[in-house]
């Protein structure tokens, strides 16, 4: 059975380890199910009409999402194959709840995970940890992930194969 599931990140590294955490646990209790994963994070379209006739996912996830990011993605898409049915990396621009509740629906999204340590700040971005607390069609979790500052990694692509 194929389920989807959305993590709520702000397309740091620090964010993935939502994602390796939730894995681990369902490989751990020998999950059948393959799951189709949803990264989700909140975008600003703003006002200005050239913005909004003009702007691509592709233009928006150039500012906001690092080579890096995509790049641990894949690897930990490949450590789980059994479990990933496939991994895509997504913006939720609305700003009601209205709006993120028929998102969930459209995209036949069953379960949520989020950090309250992950929050997306930067040009553009904002936190849809309140869309997801606050939708009774979705069942959601937060996920506590330790981020140590002291680590060497932190960054850099090395930073995913760090335990969580």
């Amino acid at each position: 059975m194929t389920k989807t599931i959305l993590i709520a990140t702000d397309y740091s590294l620090e964010s993935l380890n939502i994602l390796k955490k939730v894995l681990k646990e369902k490989d751990a209790s020998e999950d059948t199910n393959q799951y189709n994963i949803l990264l989700v994070s909140g975008y600003d379209m703003g006002d200005s009409i050239r913005d909004l006739l003009f702007t691509t996912k592709s233009t928006i996830f150039n500012k906001i999402r690092p080579q890096e990011f995509c790049d641990a993605h894949g690897i930990i898409k490949n450590k789980y194959p059994h479990l990933i049915g496939k991994i895509t990396c997504d913006v939720f621009t609305g700003s009601f709840q209205r709006t993120f509740n028929n998102y969930v629906k459209a995209e036949n999204i069953e379960e949520a995970y989020y950090s309250l340590s992950v929050k997306s700040k930067g040009k553009g971005k904002f936190d849809i940890i309140p869309y997801i607390i606050k939708c009774k069609e979705l069942e959601s979790r937060e996920i506590t992930i330790g981020i140590t500052e002291r680590l060497p990694e932190r960054g850099r692509l090395a930073e995913i194969f760090v335990e969580v």
